[in-house]
């Protein structure tokens, strides 16, 4: 019998940054969609919180503190998953987001601690779950990144400099591992009501003089829908990549934005 198009029972999703916001929203769309799902955070009672509510949906899910800043840390992570829960057949890779700060501020250590919290644990963690994914011939890789990837945005030059690197670090890596059915894309939210966000909202009132409301305001305005997104927008984009219906597209970046990008 032919298995659903939506239908991950049986394969092992591993989300880091899991705990909470845009990983936990797609931890949801995962399991909801029968998937084995492993939660990593830096631990602590959030992640085991998060694995908690999971569970208490009929999901099953499992919590590994790991901190996507150490490579060993990954190594660890990817072990204790195929230990506790079997092979990683799909990869969600979310890293924190660097405080804000202009570009021209950024210092030596700015860019040592955002370019492993951004980048490098991405290409990291794939070289970890490749090998089984390509062996069995099938895999899902999916980064959630940001908009501002496409359209910089202001005071968030760490990401803006970063994040375009990952989306061509993944378009390279889809190239190379489409004919073994893994596919690779990345995820582009845009304003979306996470805590992330608000740091973001805080920080630009801080900066700016503004307050908060009218940060978010502003936001909202130069977002065509009109409104914030939901983290389980995000979180079904992230589900529908790792199903086999979408077993074609792979290489891409998509916006889940409410149309805020402007380019075409």
């Amino acid at each position: 019998m032919t298995a659903a198009p939506d239908d991950l029972t049986g394969r092992v999703a591993l989300v880091t940054g899991g705990s909470s916001g845009l990983g936990f929203a797609a931890a949801q769309a995962l399991g909801r969609r029968g998937a084995t799902v492993v939660l990593a955070s830096r631990g602590g009672e959030k992640l085991d919180s998060a694995r908690d509510r999971l569970t208490a949906t009929g999901i099953t899910a499992f919590a590994i503190p790991a901190d996507v800043r150490d490579p060993a840390a990954l190594i660890q992570l990817a072990a204790e998953t195929v230990r506790q829960a079997g092979p990683v057949d799909i990869l969600v890779a979310n890293g924190g987001g660097p405080p804000p700060k202009p570009a021209a501020e950024l210092t030596e250590d700015d860019w040592a601690v955002a370019i492993p919290l951004i980048f490098l644990f991405i290409p990291r963690l794939c070289r970890l779950v490749l090998p089984g994914m390509r062996e069995r011939r099938w895999g899902r890789i999916v980064a959630i990144n940001s908009v501002s990837s496409r359209q910089p945005i202001a005071n968030l030059s760490l990401s803006n400099a970063l994040r375009p690197a990952v989306l061509g670090y993944l378009k390279t890596l889809s190239q190379e591992v489409a004919a073994e059915g893994v596919t690779v894309n990345a995820v582009l939210p845009g304003y979306t009501q996470t805590d992330r966000q608000d740091e973001i909202a805080n920080a630009s009132a801080a900066r700016t003089g503004k307050s908060r409301e009218e940060i978010v305001a502003g936001w909202v305005a130069n977002t065509p829908m009109g409104r914030m997104g939901e983290p389980a927008e995000i979180g079904e984009m992230i589900g529908f990549l790792c199903t086999p219906a979408a077993a074609y597209v792979t290489g891409q970046a998509i916006a889940v934005d409410g149309g805020y990008v402007k380019g075409l």
